[in-house]
């Protein structure tokens, strides 16, 4: 965009196009959460294939600052799109498979991402390709996507619109056995779900009795409010999720403007910019480290929060090492460094929320948490980037993304150490009433004797 191609400045990508992504991003998320079930995902998947095309034609074709802002709401479109893609391979799968399922689609994310990232260094670097050249390739590849898509088979049945009978009584079973999982402190709320789902079947079956016709919508909504209610009983569930979408808000500022600091600090017009490959690496080494959470023996229901606290620190610490040394290799290195520690703490958010979730409900979770980081990016946007708002220069920006990092790791390191207090307090409680109880036997058998 900053190239001769487009002719923009900096200030104009920085704060009037690309706030419009995180913008139309949170403006269509719940919609198409709700279009997507309700149409039984292909559509949707096929929508998406649409506005990607639609987005790299726009940018290819169109100048204009109003044209660049037009791809950016188009994207927004895209990135909504993708629960589609990840409800449809469960919606196909058997059970027993969604393991499997869900590691082949986030391999195949990466060999995308990997593959693209590379290819587009090296046809840039040997001059193989101009960007021109590079989006018309691009074009051809969502063009045989889209033409994929179209022989996908269409499910019969949906998570919440379209259910059978027997998965309606599955899901309400589950419901109150997930709830009562939940401990001591989430009971009543629990109690109340269980009541609910019946008082709810009741008045489905009443309904039905009467009118013959049930109402999808509204049974549809009730059900995702009670899902709602059960998730977030948990106070531990309620944690994970706050730092899920604290720090995905974050991490989604710093991937979409890092381009414009590596130009800054780099200045592309007179040196050779590795971002592709820098990409690649980051991708690479980011699924790496969320590999290996799978082979730790850490204790995170104990040690987890302070553990995000610490690398939160050392992702606050990349970031303005990236910004206080204007070196594009120190720049690169710091990025790769930030964007593997998120993959890891990602990682395990995840497996510390899905331990007592069911598949609908992880997708309920995933929605949420994704609505919330994107109101408090959205919030982030408007007032730091946006041009109606301070509209900051890109190393002012990072400063804060750093900062922000920083809080987020005072405030679990102070929950953490909250955790392992009350942990030691539970311990010791025990003890000591073991320890009067078997004071009083002492005292009985020698009166006694």
């Amino acid at each position: 965009m900053t190239g001769p191609d487009k002719n923009l400045t900096m200030e104009q990508v920085t704060n009037h196009i690309f706030p419009v992504w995180t913008y139309s991003y949170l403006a269509v998320l719940l919609p198409v959460f709700l279009l997507t079930d309700w149409l039984r995902y292909k559509p949707v998947i096929l929508i998406q294939c649409c506005n990607l095309f639609l987005t790299t034609a726009m940018l290819l074709w169109l100048q204009s600052v109003g044209a660049m802002q037009a791809v950016q709401f188009t994207y927004g479109m895209v990135t909504a799109c993708e629960v589609a893609y990840f409800s449809y391979i469960y919606s196909v799968v058997d059970l027993k498979f969604y393991l499997k399922a869900t590691s082949f689609c986030r391999a195949s994310q990466l060999i995308g991402y990997t593959a693209g990232s590379v290819a587009g260094q090296i046809l840039l670097s040997l001059e193989l390709m101009s960007y021109y050249y590079i989006l018309v390739f691009t074009l051809v590849l969502i063009s045989i996507s889209s033409v994929a898509a179209l022989f996908l088979p269409m499910p019969s049945s949906s998570m919440f619109f379209h259910q059978n009978k027997k998965s309606e009584n599955r899901r309400d079973l589950n419901q109150v056995e997930d709830c009562s999982m939940k401990g001591k402190a989430a009971k009543a709320d629990c109690d109340s779900v269980g009541v609910d789902v019946e008082m709810s079947e009741n008045k489905r079956q009443d309904s039905q009795e009467q009118n013959g016709i049930k109402s999808g919508f509204s049974v549809t909504m009730l059900q995702l409010w009670l899902d709602f209610r059960c998730c977030f009983s948990s106070t531990d569930m309620l944690i994970w999720s706050v730092w899920w979408a604290m720090a995905t808000c974050g991490y989604n500022q710093t991937v979409n403007y890092v381009q414009a600091l590596w130009e800054t600090v780099g200045q592309s017009k007179n040196d050779t910019l590795y971002n592709g490959g820098v990409e690649a690496v980051s991708n690479l080494f980011g699924a790496a480290s969320a590999y290996s959470v799978g082979f730790s023996q850490v204790y995170w229901s104990r040690w987890g929060e302070l553990a995000i606290s610490s690398l939160s620190a050392f992702s606050s610490a990349a970031l303005f090492i990236m910004v206080y040394i204007s070196n594009i290799w120190v720049c690169y290195g710091g990025y790769i460094v930030f964007k593997s520690l998120y993959m890891l703490l990602i990682t395990i958010a995840m497996f510390q929320i899905a331990a007592g979730l069911s598949v609908e409900r992880y997708a309920l979770v995933f929605g949420v948490n994704t609505f919330v980081a994107l109101v408090l990016q959205t919030i982030l946007t408007s007032i730091v980037v946006d041009s109606r708002g301070l509209g900051l220069d890109i190393i002012t920006q990072f400063i804060i993304y750093a900062s922000y990092f920083c809080l987020i790791a005072l405030i679990f390191f102070a929950r953490g150490v909250y955790t392992l207090y009350l942990q030691r307090a539970t311990r010791k409680e025990p003890q000591s009433n073991t320890s009067h109880s078997d004071g009083e036997q002492i005292y009985i058998h020698s009166v006694k004797l």
